[in-house]
């Protein structure tokens, strides 16, 4: 039997100190009783109506929070319960995220022992003013001492997280912080723009107008910069804020904007089996009564998509990677021509500049990719 592809995400809420920034599920308090649930779900795997035996896993990603909050016996365990349940291909690329502060090497030895070989470290910014307007727990040299750590370990596919037009920010400093990475040669570099969201504590300042953040033009500027930096060292734009050395592309995310089948454990994960998408308990007490009880129904939300739905997926996700979708990737999936379903938006797009299409595949264009969400919008059946 062909099996099919697989990607598990895990999610670790818990984290030292909580951004101001930050919008995720996650909290400053750990809960001891998380982990043994967390194992306890993933053993008993619900993939509402998709069977375990259909898949081999190709992607791990333990995600938060801050998972390296964690002891490096507690991501063993946890991995181990996912070794034990699921079929996990040789070659998978396992992640998990990390924040100076929180790791040390003895954690970092632990995680290749267990199979991780790929680090996702969240700098966000290397000027110090920056990282403490921001809220992190770390300086710019404490995150270097951990990179070095990780290198020294024996990790040789790192991705660092960074953001623009954060609170004090300039171009100049943006600009500095891209060449201070860039330095470090990681292989992968995820580079997006802050976005104010709602029932934040930056989201409080910013309405009370005590938030001091770059002009719309110096944003902007800082957008394109980050494409021509990036672009002369070597690191290629294969998504709309994600860019890598050749073959170090985010396994993982290509996989979701792709939609492959995907199974979330922790609180409030999401998934996606079968055109079916669902989201697990996400309140904390809740979510660990239920684990603890043993009652099966963790999921919520579930939504079995209609074909409109998975074909407006299919273009405003996969139009986020710059290789764009394949036409006849989608008249296989939907037994209808492209040109018959988005014809119109299409052509309009392209005589617009925003659209184009070569060896079969539709995509953006440099300015489509300026303007994505405007583009995405036309894609909406």
């Amino acid at each position: 039997m062909v099996k099919q592809d697989l990607e598990i995400y895990i999610h670790i809420p818990f984290c030292a100190k909580k951004c101001g920034y930050c919008d995720f599920l996650s909290f400053p308090q750990y809960d001891i009783a998380y982990v043994p649930a967390l194992i306890r779900e993933i053993k008993n795997a619900n993939l509402e109506g998709g069977q375990i035996k259909e898949y081999r896993v190709k992607t791990i990603f333990i995600g938060g929070g801050t998972p390296s909050i964690l002891k490096g016996e507690e991501i063993t365990a946890i991995l181990q319960q996912v070794y034990d349940t699921f079929e996990v291909a040789k070659e998978a690329e396992i992640t998990i995220e990390v924040n100076p502060g929180t790791i040390t090497k003895e954690k970092f030895t632990s995680y290749m022992k267990a199979g991780i070989n790929r680090i996702s470290m969240g700098l966000q910014s290397t000027n110090n003013h920056e990282l403490k307007e921001l809220g992190r727990i770390h300086t710019y040299e404490e995150f270097v001492s951990n990179y070095e750590l990780a290198r020294n370990v024996g990790f040789t596919n790192i991705n660092i997280d960074l953001m623009s037009a954060i609170p004090m920010q300039t171009i100049k400093s943006w600009k500095e912080t891209l060449e201070r990475v860039v330095a470090l040669s990681p292989e992968h570099i995820s580079a997006y723009s802050l976005i104010i969201e709602e029932g934040t504590s930056f989201f409080d300042k910013w309405e009370k107008g005590l938030l001091s953040l770059p002009f719309e033009e110096e944003e902007r500027q800082m957008y394109y910069d980050t494409k021509e930096i990036l672009k002369q060292a070597g690191y290629n734009r294969y998504e709309i804020s994600n860019y890598s050395k050749k073959g170090y592309e985010c396994k993982h995310n290509i996989g979701y904007w792709k939609r492959v089948d995907y199974i979330g454990f922790g609180l409030g994960a999401a998934s996606l089996i079968h055109d079916k998408r669902f989201t697990n308990e996400a309140n904390l007490k809740c979510y660990l009564q239920t684990i603890s009880n043993q009652i099966t129904k963790t999921h919520q939300n579930v939504q079995i998509l209609s074909q409109k739905d998975q074909m407006e997926e299919f273009m405003f996700l996969g139009l986020r990677l710059t290789e764009g979708v394949s036409m006849k990737e989608f008249q296989k999936l939907f037994h209808d021509e492209f040109e018959t379903i988005y014809g119109i938006p299409s052509k309009r797009l392209t005589q617009q500049g925003l659209l184009e299409t070569k060896e079969g595949r539709v995509c953006l264009t440099e300015k489509g990719l300026d303007l994505s969400n405007l583009v995405m919008s036309e894609f909406l059946l």
